[in-house]
């Protein structure tokens, strides 16, 4: 189909989000829901788009990945994530504060605004870090595997993720801001941000997002961040923004070249079982510690 332009799609849904998040901080209801609801309504919006725009109809029907997809979501949405906001700022706290210069802590007396945008942008700096060293370690690349293991993207493989990259990547982005003693609003606030882009940036929709793809990462950039040759999936390692590619020169444009919209994985990744279960894709980075494949 003819790709439709469509720039305001990413800063609507931001704008609508950040509109019911500070109707929450009101007290109109919990910031957390606020924040939920935005997640859930732009996770949605997406999986409706991508009926009547898709980017390529072939995209839309299973590959017998959706289980997979489906069950990952479920683990990291019901098990890994509550696991992990119990446990780690109280780690974080403990373990963290102490190497902690004497005094030192979040600027909480600056505007609010500017607050959300420091947190922001450490916290896309760490996931941006993340990103780049899962494709670097060859190790950690097995892990990140799992998340480039799908030959299409639609909107829910972009909850597909092996815990324990899910855990590098939270931990590396919210230990430091929970030892300074960040506000949970500010958080929340950044939530609110990143959530709608990161709903839909794996969706299947043939839009085009001119100018924006410079700063958000949108489904249109990630998706050459998903191809199958290594030199376009090897940049546009930002999570919900693209503003520290930008700085270190890993941007990519979106690619328009004859079979750049191929996904999977590419030649690094041989033995990874792609197509493999969920449980078989999880084990298989154990095997590989243990020696049996090669990576």
């Amino acid at each position: 189909m003819k790709p439709i332009h469509l720039p305001s799609l990413y800063p609507l849904l931001i704008a609508a989000s950040l509109a019911l998040f500070a109707w929450a901080r009101s007290g109109a209801l919990p910031m957390e829901a606020a924040v939920m609801i935005a997640s859930i309504a732009a996770l949605a919006l997406g999986a409706w788009l991508e009926r009547r725009w898709p980017y390529r109809r072939d995209w839309q029907p299973s590959r017998g990945d959706t289980r997979t997809d489906a069950t990952s979501a479920l683990v990291l949405a019901a098990v890994v994530d509550p696991l992990l906001k119990a446990a780690l700022p109280l780690l974080a706290i403990e373990g963290l504060r102490r190497w902690l210069p004497a005094g030192a802590g979040f600027p909480v007396t600056v505007p609010f605004a500017a607050q959300v945008l420091l947190a922001l942008l450490w916290i896309e700096l760490a996931k941006y870090a993340s990103h780049r060293w899962h494709h670097r370690a060859p190790a950690l690349w097995w892990l990140h595997a799992l998340h480039h293991s799908s030959t299409r993207l639609y909107w829910l493989n972009g909850l597909r993720f092996h815990p324990l990259n899910h855990l590098i990547n939270t931990t590396l982005a919210m230990a430091p801001l929970w030892a300074l003693g960040v506000p949970a609003a500010v958080l929340l606030a950044t939530a609110a941000i990143t959530q709608p882009v990161l709903m839909l940036q794996h969706a299947n929709l043939g839009f085009r997002h001119g100018w924006i793809n410079r700063v958000f990462s949108t489904h249109e950039v990630h998706r050459s961040h998903h191809a199958l040759h290594a030199d376009q999936a090897d940049g546009n390692y930002g999570s919900a923004l693209v503003v520290w590619d930008q700085v270190f020169g890993t941007w990519r444009a979106p690619s328009l070249q004859a079979g750049a919209d191929e996904m999977g994985l590419f030649a690094r990744s041989a033995g990874y079982p792609g197509g493999a279960s969920y449980g078989q894709q999880l084990r298989s980075f154990f095997a590989v510690r243990q020696g049996c494949c090669g990576v």
